[in-house]
């Protein structure tokens, strides 16, 4: 028998936390698979806590994502002294385990609309002392997640991080969450709609972000920029503000995640929220702010609005991430034995790929080496090689944690083309 919401939401904050005894465990970095008589795992570990997953959707591919929000999780239990988080689509439970386990929320919220789920959230949890009365640590619940962001804010029942790992493009969530999360609170949100980040049904990203998306060559950035665009104009909406910790891509899914922090107020200008133009005449990327409409043009024609300019937004224009967030991730995750030391590479080489990419000076997209060496009429010249060239004429470089054999710059295409050209001796 299920309790009502009202019985038990109210959780004030635990004055006993229990701290995580795996806060370092032995492999680590490992996912381990425990087979029964199927043919299917039935029990998994991740950072050393073990799961059942059951009938429950979940992907192992995942695990860096959670990873990432396990790191801004326990980052702003340290600076804040205290963390209540809502998990509004749990799923199986492994994320409010972590959150519990790993970041030492003081109280989780876990919330699936599955009530199938009921005994395996449960069973994932149990390991964790729930407590009781004011040190209640979790609480399960089965309600849709507008519903139980509803009944959270008319209870003011407000949390610190609210994770919404959504399907699809699914946004109208982006209408509640915000009434129920803490000012300066993280968000922690998902889409893993493809199809609309490039550009084949820009009125799907239309309705649910708010921007009109066209095909563009680095769609993988589009849809992180589209994610986070929607959430700047619910936000707004509503007199919030949110800027980006980080912005992360992953090809299965494929899934788009970006962590945002909420604060009360608007922006401070609109030079991050506008459109983003790409020419298929000459390869060239610009970003346009509100004001700049009815002025687009690319520099391989005198013509403004020339049929070859495609331009897809509103949305995120700005860094995807921030540069100093992410360092305080990879310190800890240093500290967890979860990097360094031969261990954690692929988590390592992630972050600091993302703290490279947050320099301001980077625009939007990416320009992958093949268009280039296509355009140039030359062999692929090496990504260092490239990237040593433009630092070396004053231009920004980073490669892209999206895409292996592509570069973020503010070099032209026009000057990517000459520089491959040289190094490759034409």
């Amino acid at each position: 028998m299920l309790l009502s919401f009202s019985s038990f939401l109210r959780n004030p904050l635990s004055k006993n936390p229990i701290k995580n005894p795996n806060l370092r465990p032995p492999n680590s970095h490992q996912i381990l698979h425990f087979y029964t008589n199927g043919d299917e795992p039935t029990y998994q570990t991740e950072r050393g806590l073990q799961f059942e997953t059951e009938g429950a959707f979940f992907r192992h591919e995942s695990a860096t994502g959670r990873d990432l929000g396990v790191l801004s999780a326990s980052l702003y239990k340290r600076s804040k002294q205290q963390l209540r988080v809502l998990d509004a689509m749990c799923g199986c439970g492994v994320r409010s385990l972590r959150y519990l386990a790993e970041a030492e929320a003081d109280f989780v919220l876990a919330n699936d609309a599955n009530d199938f789920h009921r005994r395996v959230i449960l069973s994932n949890l149990k390991n964790i002392d729930r407590g009781s009365g004011e040190n209640k640590r979790w609480v399960v619940t089965h309600f849709d997640a507008n519903r139980i962001l509803s009944e959270c804010y008319l209870n003011s029942d407000f949390f610190d991080l609210i994770d919404v790992d959504s399907f699809g493009s699914d946004s109208s969530f982006l209408r509640t969450v915000f009434n129920a999360i803490k000012r300066g609170g993280l968000l922690y949100l998902t889409s893993t709609d493809g199809y609309s980040s490039g550009g084949h049904r820009p009125y799907n990203s239309l309705a649910s972000y708010g921007a009109f998306i066209r095909p563009m060559p680095y769609a993988n950035e589009i849809g992180l920029r589209m994610v986070i665009g929607g959430a700047v104009r619910e936000a707004s909406a509503q007199g919030y503000h949110v800027t980006p910790l980080f912005s992360y891509y992953s090809y299965h899914g494929p899934v788009f995640r970006v962590m945002l922090s909420v604060n009360r107020g608007t922006l401070p200008d609109n030079k991050d929220y506008g459109f983003v133009s790409y020419c298929n005449g000459c390869g060239n990327s610009q970003s346009y702010s509100f004001e700049e409409l009815g002025r687009m043009s690319c520099p391989c024609s005198n013509t403004t609005g020339s049929r070859s300019l495609v331009v897809s937004g509103p949305m995120w224009i700005g860094p995807l991430h921030d540069a100093t967030h992410l360092t305080e991730m990879l310190n800890l995750a240093e500290q967890w034995g979860w990097v360094g030391n031969g261990t954690g590479i692929d988590l390592e080489k992630l972050l600091l790929r993302m703290i490279d990419e947050s320099d301001p000076r980077l625009p939007s997209g990416y320009i992958k080496l093949d268009e280039v060496s296509r355009r140039a009429k030359v062999n692929s010249p090496p990504l260092k090689a490239m990237m040593s060239a433009m630092h070396k004429e004053g231009y920004a470089a980073s490669r892209s944690h999206i895409v292996s054999k592509a570069v973020k710059t503010n070099c032209p295409m026009m000057d990517c083309i000459r520089i491959a050209k040289e190094l490759q001796g034409c």
